[in-house]
């Protein structure tokens, strides 16, 4: 059982030895902080850091095989996880897009978006923002297999075309996905 033990007299009380009860150690950290205490220390459990697991040793071949055997039952129900977890992992997003551009070339910047979101099916969404003097619109479109069955401006398709080319490449781990360039930002 870990305990704080207090120098001098404790705020919350204490036993004869000094030592405040292990349910009122979060007590104590606030309290010592309001409290003139000159020490205070938390002391570990004999059980904290007790690494030593008595390994049992087999004793005969029929221990070794038992051993083995749940060994196998646990590879199973890992590999089984895996498949598992693989499978879904189908349906999440796994490739992204992003072009910036300019709708009105004789005023602004690039400061609308299309975005693509797709699934390892080319399954998802584009998102465009078209920003303008009066307002900002965004509009979303559904895509199944890199195709929506709304017509998709060439921003848009540029993007869905990026997002599937990440997907089959793999990304430097000291790089973010289609970042850097002038004007990314």
């Amino acid at each position: 059982m870990a305990c704080v033990r207090f120098r001098g007299s404790s705020p919350l009380g204490s036993t004869e030895s000094g030592e405040v009860p292990e349910r009122l150690i979060g007590a104590v950290s606030k309290t010592a902080m309001l409290a003139k205490v000159s020490e205070v220390r938390i002391l570990p459990s004999p059980y904290m850091f007790n690494f030593k697991k008595e390994k049992k040793e087999p004793k005969d071949l029929k221990e070794v095989l038992k051993q083995f055997k749940d060994l196998q039952v646990g590879f199973d129900e890992l590999l089984q996880e895996f498949k598992d977890l693989k499978e879904n992992h189908q349906f999440a997003v796994q490739k992204i897009g992003m072009v910036r551009f300019n709708p009105f070339s004789e005023i602004g910047g690039d400061q609308s978006f299309s975005v693509a979101l797709l699934d390892g099916n080319d399954d998802g969404l584009v998102i465009t923002s078209f920003y303008t003097r009066e307002g900002n619109r965004v509009y979303g479109k559904p895509i199944k297999q890199s195709v929506s069955q709304y017509a998709l401006s060439k921003e848009e398709t540029k993007a869905i075309e990026m997002a599937k080319k990440y997907g089959e490449q793999k990304p430097n781990n000291n790089q973010a996905p289609n970042s850097g360039g002038a004007g990314s930002h």
